[in-house]
């Protein structure tokens, strides 16, 4: 084993164990808390973290044993079942993702007539396509079961291709179009309010003559921070999304030109890297959010606080019984 490989072993078992920790907190703060159930785009939240909690249980072991084993890990028949869960599964990540941007977009701009609905019917189409034409398989430039054409298959290249295209088209390209559209609106909308509030702002601060010169100060600078705040966030869900996702989409659409060769390395460290957004995703969208950090608290301290509990318990009780058993021996002693 080389170091490259030992390298990219040790990335996929850090994404792996880091996604299942985040993705089961954000089920476990969604589980416990009657807030976050209570809101709309929890189910799309609840849906991407199921996603990415089974995309890191399927795919990412097999991503691994096959950079392990530099071949094929797992039987033809087994291995199309975990190409056809990614497939499936990484189209429904994208779709929640445009599912959240569109809810957010919804609730900022029309938030009276407030109501948001998403199908998924994408996501089965194209993995059952990708199932019944045979096109998942074990690939040696990802090390992992994808969706690939055999060299040997029946299944015209031209076919593959359109295939492959109108896929990333309809999952990648369509979930980043929808992703700007909608979180470009709804930074409008934040900067238009805030404009509004700091002219309110601003026209009280002037009629306060006796106010002190720091406090205007300071809420002139929570006006600027709010502004940031805003863009901030706008920047890091659409560009979380192309950071993660965009290399290996780009990858994938360059190897279907005959002359182009993708390196291996680079091929799985593109796959690596879109699998890290599976252990993303619930920073970005969920615990560092108030809610979500307020739920994961109560829980931590539910459990601390039990397993306080319980070992107070044991202790009085392990006190009792050497208490019971020293008086027992001085009473023998004196006998």
């Amino acid at each position: 084993m080389n170091i490259p490989e030992f390298l990219l072993q040790v990335s996929i078992v850090v994404i792996a164990v880091v996604s299942l920790l985040t993705n089961f907190s954000v089920v476990l703060c969604f589980t416990q808390s009657t807030e976050l159930r209570s809101h709309v785009p929890g189910i799309f939240i609840l849906n991407l973290s199921f996603s990415n909690i089974l995309l890191t249980v399927i795919n990412m072991p097999a991503t691994f044993l096959g950079v392990a084993e530099g071949d094929k890990p797992f039987r033809d028949l087994f291995c199309q079942g975990v190409a056809f869960a990614e497939t499936f599964l990484t189209t429904n990540a994208m779709l929640s993702m445009a599912a959240l941007s569109m809810d957010r977009w919804v609730a900022v701009v029309f938030p009276l007539s407030y109501s948001s609905k998403m199908r998924y019917r994408d996501a089965r189409t194209f993995s059952l396509t990708q199932l019944l034409m045979d096109w998942g398989g074990f690939s040696q430039t990802y090390a992992s079961c994808t969706v690939h054409l055999d060299t040997e298959a029946d299944s015209p290249r031209s076919t593959f291709v359109i295939f492959t295209a109108l896929f990333h088209c309809s999952s990648f390209a369509l979930s980043l179009l929808i992703l700007c559209f909608a979180y470009i609106k709804v930074l409008r909308v934040a900067r238009f309010h805030c404009k509004r509030i700091d002219v309110i702002t601003v026209q009280t601060l002037l009629l306060l003559v006796d106010i002190h010169p720091s406090v205007k100060e300071r809420c002139l600078a929570q006006q600027k921070k709010r502004r940031q705040r805003a863009t901030k966030k706008i920047f890091i869900f659409i560009g979380s999304f192309i950071f993660f996702l965009s290399p290996y989409v780009i990858t994938r659409l360059l190897e279907l030109v005959p002359s182009v060769h993708i390196p291996r390395y680079w091929g799985i460290s593109s796959k690596c890297l879109s699998y890290a957004k599976a252990s993303t995703d619930p920073f970005v969208y969920c615990l560092l959010r108030q809610q979500y950090r307020r739920a994961l608290v109560s829980v931590i301290c539910r459990v601390l606080r039990q397993d306080h509990y319980t070992l107070s318990v044991h202790s009085a009780h392990s006190s009792t019984l050497d208490t019971t058993e020293d008086n027992y021996v001085i009473k023998n002693a004196l006998t």
